[in-house]
């Protein structure tokens, strides 16, 4: 008998080359790459935290403060002091430094015996880094209580670096009868580049995340000034290793703290308050300018220029050098300042 039953053909197959899993899902390696640099990003910036953490705990317990704490309305503000040869000259530092104390320790030694007080204002040395806004008025408040609970015999000498323009011109207009005289070392005017009144709008340094933070809490600060340590320490020669290496570790301690940060973020509403005001006739001030200021803002000395013309004993010094003055001309300040105070007291 005859089986007329046949087995179906297979199908035919075309052979199609094969195409690595990487060409047809590409997105799926770069997805897998993403999350294993992320995680190790992560990672590391962990490890670097927890690194940065424990060594600050360990410098700040094995170098001793310098200068003495007193107790004001807003927290605490540390405060130094040297020499005896008064009237004493209250010393006020620029934005953002990071140690004010050790920062005009040229000037402070240049200036010999005369009674010399350096206040760190809150974000700044070894005072209080959280703070009420950073209002020029908060700030001249504060100021005044130090002084008089430090019981400083007036009339004293006021001296500001940089931002401390605004503060020394508000404070004389506030308490006038307290001053002899005012120093402005390249001082910051509510006019031109430095005090342009679009300069900021503060938002307060309570509450919220503090992003500005991150990068000394994660060390990057530390590494960055490991790696480059001309970015934390002042130029010139007038600094001891000893002071320069603790400038470097207190500019990431310090860095960019709630009090520097609204401060930062005041400095346009400072300016308009402060628009139009003058020093009293009858007080005698002191400008130092920096050459190198003066050549990349061509308005600076007109600026201090103008400031300056009602008053009646006021002279304007032009030096060599960048925004810091202090850090290169502090024998040439020391004697001006000497000179100038002798001559108008």
């Amino acid at each position: 008998m005859l089986n007329f039953s046949r087995r179906p053909a297979e199908p035919a197959t075309v052979s199609t080359p094969s195409v690595p899993d990487s060409r047809r899902r590409p997105w799926a390696r770069r997805l897998r790459i993403t999350g294993i640099v992320a995680a190790a990003a992560v990672g590391l910036t962990l490890v670097s935290t927890g690194a940065n953490l424990a060594l600050e705990g360990a410098e700040r317990s094995s170098i001793t403060p310098y200068g003495e704490r007193i107790e004001i309305s807003a927290g605490s503000l540390n405060v130094y002091q040297s020499g005896t040869v008064g009237p004493a000259i209250v010393l006020l530092s620029g934005l953002g430094t990071a140690a004010p104390a050790l920062d005009f320790a040229p000037l402070i030694r240049a200036l010999g015996d005369r009674k010399v007080i350096v206040v760190e204002g809150f974000g700044y040395g070894y005072s209080d880094m959280t703070a009420p806004a950073r209002t020029v008025e908060n700030i001249t408040t504060e100021l005044h209580e130090a002084l008089t609970a430090l019981q400083v015999p007036a009339p004293y000498v006021l001296a500001g670096h940089s931002i401390s323009g605004f503060y020394t011109l508000a404070y004389a207009n506030r308490y006038p009868k307290e001053l002899s005289a005012v120093i402005g070392i390249d001082p910051t005017v509510p006019a031109g580049k430095l005090g342009a009144p679009s300069a900021g709008t503060s938002t307060g340094s309570q509450g919220g995340i503090p992003w500005s933070r991150i990068p000394s809490v994660t060390g990057l600060v530390r590494w960055v000034d490991s790696i480059a340590p001309s970015l934390a320490e002042p130029a010139g020669d007038a600094f001891t290793a000893s002071e320069r290496e603790r400038l470097r570790l207190m500019s990431s301690w310090n860095f960019y703290n709630p009090a520097l940060t609204d401060e930062t973020l005041e400095m346009g509403n400072n300016a308009r308050k402060l628009q139009g005001l003058r020093y009293p006739d009858g007080l005698p001030v002191l400008d130092f300018l920096a050459q190198d200021t003066i050549d990349s803002d061509p308005d600076w000395q007109k600026a201090h220029e103008t400031q300056l013309q009602n008053v009646q004993q006021h002279k304007i010094v032009v030096l060599k050098g960048g925004h810091y003055l202090h850090w290169t001309q502090s024998t040439v300040i020391a004697k001006t300042i000497t000179d100038f105070l002798a001559r108008n007291n």
